[in-house]
């Protein structure tokens, strides 16, 4: 069965702002979408109601629907708000990872390695995001897991817009690191590490003004998509 207008609407504007290829700021009118996705104007709406409730999409009155552009303030409550559930992740997770959940990790590092000597920004920020969110279905909460899935996708909207040019945003050997400790049950190790890793990417954000997109929104939402 195919899916509601607004869930596809809802997808493909996730899938952009974790991909950063739809940077904060981006205006989302109401008839382009209406116009791409084959839908009527009620649908768009609903999926931009949806989306604002994930805190990534802003609703402004008389003016529209506009991709979150988080203040610093803002950014810097996301990543303790992200250091804090992940904190809570590896400590759940700590012990319970199978032999299948660890080879899963250590070949999506192997993938995003890959990724980011092809110059393939979107698949790495998947696959790095894809890491987290493994290790959140290892902790086996699924609140916690809801939690992570905002939180990683609003840091990805911000280290698109304040992150520094050309900075690896997560490092094979801090990933690396983390199976290890995750593999020997090592739950200090494991929350140390993964504290300093949130906080190296919370470190290589600048706050300046952000370069435009020069893309359209129809080539935001649909590149990378078959």
């Amino acid at each position: 069965m195919n899916s509601a207008p607004e869930d596809q609407i809802v997808t493909s504007v996730l899938d952009a702002i974790a991909e950063q290829r739809l940077p904060a700021g981006t205006k989302l009118g109401e008839q382009a979408l209406s116009d791409l996705f084959g839908c009527n104007r009620a649908n768009v709406r609903r999926a931009f109601a949806a989306l604002a409730a994930q805190a990534v999409v802003e609703l402004r009155p008389n003016r529209g629907a506009f991709v979150a552009t988080p203040s610093p303030e803002e950014a810097r409550d996301v990543f303790q708000a992200r250091r804090t559930i992940e904190d809570t992740v590896a400590r759940h997770a700590s012990g319970k990872a199978t032999p299948e959940d660890i080879a899963f990790l250590r070949r999506a590092i192997r993938e995003e390695r890959e990724a980011r000597e092809q110059h393939d920004k979107p698949r790495e920020l998947r696959l790095s995001r894809q890491f987290h969110m493994r290790l959140a279905e290892i902790a086996g909460n699924k609140v916690l897991e809801r939690f992570l899935s905002e939180l990683t996708m609003r840091s990805t909207l911000i280290l698109g817009l304040y992150g520094t040019k050309g900075r690896v945003l997560c490092g094979d050997e801090e990933h690396g690191e983390i199976v290890d400790a995750l593999e020997a049950g090592d739950t200090d190790r494991l929350r140390g590490l993964m504290d300093r890793h949130l906080r190296h990417l919370e470190g290589g954000l600048q706050f300046d003004s952000p370069p435009p997109s020069h893309l359209s929104l129809r080539e935001q939402l649909l590149t990378g998509q078959s």
